[in-house]
């Protein structure tokens, strides 16, 4: 077995490959950039070597760089993680000449299947079934434009080299087509260092499941059941779950059984993964293979009990699979969201800065134990898992400069609805501050009644928040419950402060047990009454609630029982209340004594400001150009500028008709969030 390896990644895939490699007694080696100089994959490992500026293509992803590094620690093998340099071939080549292991594929693999006309080629005269579209190169927009009317409009632009979302455009016009051939191969060449470009026909209602495949060297191949991966936004993947609700077994085993072919075909070895895109008559498209470990990997982790980055170790370094398809059992379900610095209010955009507070759920692990990588017997009613891949820390910095990812949240549970309901509680118990972040959104999928049905496609997010996430609207029975909770926490918060102030002996008296509770445009009256075990809150339409906690004024997160169900808040300090994030809501909740609660119907509202004829940044990024002049009459939707940020190219278009007057920024310049780019008439 290998010494030591190095890992050709960053972020919470290194930290998790440094995991396993640990376990397996290995040393492991990270590679850090300036702007990763603190990072927790540079902490975690054993050894750390420096290897440039930010930019990727200036660091990670420059195979000399890589190379030295691998020379000066003296690795034996190498992990490429996801995206980077894990599907180059001549990286796999470069690592071949020097004597050193690719915990990967063989380059005639990657060179057939990593490159995705190549591989739908393949597929295609393999009589695997495959979407219809273009797989030559395509020259310029003009071309685009011309092949995409051919398949029929909507078609899908997708970078060649491409993956995790990138250089991918869906245009539904020859607009469209000519904006995202050029947005895609910015895109392409930014991350990949590639930017040839395909088209296919975009199949619409469809669900993205993918068959993760396992093969070694000598001959063997399983496949270890499926995932599903329909809750996309931009065409990244949101949330992953493993079995997919949609599958029976006849469809599993037909694209497992497909899948494995396939990379047979190919002389394939070590972890891979081949994507389908499945119909509602569960008829299933070939999409690509790509040859690395994927991002979502954890939740067949968790439902097979396979290591899957100690499979790839142990393929790389020659030895047959100790595992057989007869081995691969799927026990319960796994759910896994990603987490990502994004601010969902402000349609998805990337948000970077410092982790203030940075506190995960507490990871846990139960049901059937392992050994050998097998599964022994079934789980125990009410087992469950959380597991938290994550490759940041608290005080850290989220850098504009990577893809926005920074953890993947998953639990595990024996049946799907138990998997939800652990990862809702989950979600309401991650604490992130100080950057922007998707958890609310997260928190708000995982109750939607679509995604409990099971029944979602691809167009999810785009048809259930077309306007994009403006928060959810909590039913009454539960904004009680956090009401009464409120009221309970408010109870507790003005005894300590009254106890502080010295003021009176009697501080119960002091403080009052009459309380109006204000939230979503709602107004509860009640009446809390306490004792040692906890509170007894009284509705004025005669209902009552029992409260027990622990929380104490200035905790972050209150688990609170409200009659024997537990609530999960997470909790910050208002004037006169809580701003308080529960199941997807963010809440400003004011607790006020009935008099203070008739006094603020009189108080005037805050109007914001007027930006109307301002463009301002969305997010912190780069300008890649400037569409218009000063003086120019702009329409409805027409582009004004592109921004870069965390490795995607942002159009920015006009809101209305107008005309613009002043132009602030130029093409190269670097801008915060609420700069104003340019202003109209």
């Amino acid at each position: 077995m290998f010494d030591k390896i190095l890992i050709a990644n960053r972020g919470e895939i290194a930290c998790r490959v440094i995991k396993t490699a640990r376990k397996m007694g290995i040393k492991t080696v990270a590679i850090y950039s300036d702007a990763d100089k603190q990072a927790l994959h540079v902490q975690m490992a054993d050894e750390a070597v420096h290897i440039g500026p930010p930019p990727a293509n200036q660091s990670y992803i420059v195979i000399d760089k890589v190379m030295d590094a691998i020379r000066k620690t003296g690795a034996q093998a190498v992990h490429p993680g996801y995206g980077f340099l894990s599907e180059n071939s001549k990286f796999a080549e470069a690592l071949a000449a020097e004597g050193v292991a690719f915990v990967g594929p063989p380059v005639g693999a990657i060179e057939k299947m990593g490159d995705k006309i190549t591989s739908k080629k393949i597929a295609k005269e393999a009589g695997v079934s495959t979407v219809p579209g273009y797989m030559g190169l395509i020259e310029d927009a003009d071309e685009a434009v011309k092949i995409s009317n051919e398949v029929g409009y909507p078609v899908m632009l997708k970078a060649s080299a491409g993956g995790g979302g990138k250089g991918m455009r869906i245009a539904w016009n020859d607009e469209e087509a000519r904006e995202g051939f050029q947005s895609s191969k910015n895109e392409a060449a930014s991350s990949f260092g590639d930017d040839r470009i395909f088209i296919e026909k975009f199949v619409t209602q469809p669900r993205h499941i993918e068959i993760q495949v396992l093969c070694d060297s000598h001959g063997n191949g399983i496949y270890l059941g499926e995932r599903e991966c329909s809750i996309q936004r931009r065409q990244q993947k949101v949330v992953e779950e493993a079995p997919s609700p949609f599958l029976d077994e006849a469809t599993r085993k037909a694209m497992g059984e497909q899948a494995v072919a396939l990379a047979k075909a190919v002389d394939y070895s070590s972890a891979g993964t081949v994507e389908f895109i499945v119909d509602g008559d569960r008829n299933f498209y070939f999409l690509e293979m790509n040859t690395r470990l994927q991002v979502e990997h954890p939740v067949t982790e968790l439902i097979t009990g396979v290591d899957l980055v100690e499979q790839m170790i142990r393929v790389a370094n020659g030895e047959p699979l100790s595992i057989s398809q007869d081995d691969i059992k799927l026990n319960g379900w796994a759910i896994e969201n990603r987490l990502y610095a994004e601010d969902p209010y402000r349609n998805f955009l990337p948000s970077i800065g410092r982790l203030t507070r940075y506190r995960p759920p507490m990871e846990t692990a139960a049901g059937p134990l392992l050994e050998n990588d097998k599964w022994q017997g079934d789980a125990p009613a009410g087992a469950m898992a959380v597991r938290n891949d994550t490759g940041v820390y608290e005080g850290g910095e989220i850098s504009m400069y990577y893809d926005p990812m920074i953890a993947k949240l998953c639990t595990w549970a024996p049946t799907r609805d138990e998997a939800i309901e652990a990862m809702r509680n989950a979600l309401d118990g991650f604490e992130v501050e100080g950057i922007g972040h998707n958890l609310p959104f997260l928190a708000a999928v995982m109750d939607h009644p679509i995604f409990i049905s099971g029944d979602m496609t691809t167009a999810f997010i785009e048809e259930q928040y077309p306007e994009g996430f403006e928060g959810v609207e909590l039913p009454e029975a539960t904004l009680r419950k956090i009401a009464a909770s409120a009221a309970a926490m408010h109870r507790v918060a003005e005894i300590r402060r009254t106890r502080v102030s010295g003021r009176m002996d009697n501080h119960e008296r002091r403080v009052g047990s009459k309380w109006v509770v204000s939230l979503q445009g709602v107004d509860f009256e009640m009446k809390v009454k306490a004792d040692k075990k906890g509170s007894t809150v009284k509705f004025a339409d005669g209902t009552k609630v029992r409260i027990a906690s622990d929380w104490t004024p200035g905790d972050k997160l209150a688990t609170i029982s409200v009659d024997k169900e537990t609530l999960v808040l997470k909790v910050g300090k208002i004037s006169g209340g809580f701003r308080i994030r529960s199941r997807g809501a963010d809440l400003n909740v004011h607790v006020r004594t009935p008099r203070q609660a008739e006094l603020a119907k009189l108080m005037p509202e805050k109007v914001a400001p007027d930006t109307s004829k301002l463009l301002l940044c969305p997010m912190p990024g780069l300008i890649v150009k400037v569409d218009v002049e000063v003086g120019d009459t702009v329409q409805e939707g027409q582009a004004l500028c592109s921004v870069e940020a965390m490795k995607m190219e942002n159009i920015l278009r006009a809101e209305k008709t107008t005309v613009v007057t002043k132009i602030n920024a130029a093409a190269g310049d670097s801008l915060a969030v609420d700069d104003v780019i340019m202003e109209f008439e």
